[in-house]
């Protein structure tokens, strides 16, 4: 009898001992404690644009609406932020050359409506690869959202810059260069409260583009998103005038518009319409 109790109590010592330590760490320590998530927070880490090198698809750019531009040159294994010794850290757009990637163009501060939202100082270049950046006008822009680069002339861009958010004024609306940024000249939008919040340009003849104006303001206690000059255009010489386009489209004021062309169809143009309430459509 003695000894059949005392093979049972080494069974019971022996799983005992074999029990992982671990867990009863864990039952004593952290019983108690439930995770949560301390971030992003719900307005933060908005991703504004994404630019991939035609050339070697393992390189990407990626520009945040509250943290800079950063780069990757194994397809996301790794990231380096690339912008972080500028003046400011919100970004809109991330644009390469057609004719030499390594020729990177940042537009500065998110193109939104939001009380949340940080402001830029105009357009930035590299020439290598984001090594080194030169700050290239606009500097009273503020938001730029979209920029479109001539498929076979580096010198000739076009921007389309939103604007000051609180106040009226500042450089809004579609600005064009054709000498790579040392002069600008503005070929659509207002001085107060309409700026360009898109521009797509045609694959099969340059001188074609398409262009959203966004007449909109906030203030502390209300928010504006749209106004009657919210509105299509459609040039066909470079951006040097401009006609509205109106057919098919909503007939009241609208908000926020951003635009698509379609490569294979380039006749074929999208329209992504915000309207009263938030609603809207394609």
């Amino acid at each position: 009898m003695k000894n059949t109790v005392l093979i049972l109590l080494l069974i019971i010592a022996i799983n005992v001992s074999a029990a992982d330590p671990k867990d009863k760490v864990k039952d004593d320590l952290f019983s108690g404690i439930k995770l949560r998530s301390i971030g992003p927070a719900l307005m933060s880490g908005r991703i504004a644009d994404v630019a991939i090198d035609p050339s070697n698809e393992n390189i990407w750019y990626v520009g945040v609406a509250s943290g800079g531009v950063w780069k990757t040159i194994n397809a996301g294994t790794t990231w380096q932020p690339i912008f972080d010794e500028e003046k400011v850290y919100s970004v809109g757009s991330v644009t390469l050359d057609p004719q030499n990637s390594n020729r990177i163009w940042v537009g500065t501060g998110e193109n939104v409506g939001g009380r949340h939202m940080s402001f830029g100082d105009g357009l930035y270049l590299s020439e290598d690869g984001g090594a080194n950046w030169q700050n290239m006008g606009l500097g009273d822009s503020e938001r730029i959202s979209t920029v479109v680069i001539h498929p076979q002339d580096s010198n000739t861009l076009w921007v389309a810059a939103q604007g000051p958010l609180w106040s009226k004024g500042g450089q809004r609306g579609l600005y064009k260069t054709t000498d790579g940024g040392l002069n600008w000249k503005k070929v659509l939008g207002d001085d107060e409260w309409t700026g360009a919040t898109d521009v797509v340009i045609d694959p099969r003849n340059p001188d074609r583009l398409y262009a959203a104006t966004w007449q909109r303001h906030r203030t502390v206690a209300a928010y504006m998103g749209g106004g009657p000059e919210t509105a299509i255009y459609k040039s066909a010489d470079g951006g040097d005038t401009w006609n509205k386009l109106e057919q098919g489209l909503p007939t009241g004021p609208m908000g926020k518009i951003g635009l698509a062309i379609s490569p294979q169809k380039p006749d074929e143009v999208y329209a992504a319409i915000e309207l009263e309430r938030r609603t809207g459509g394609i």
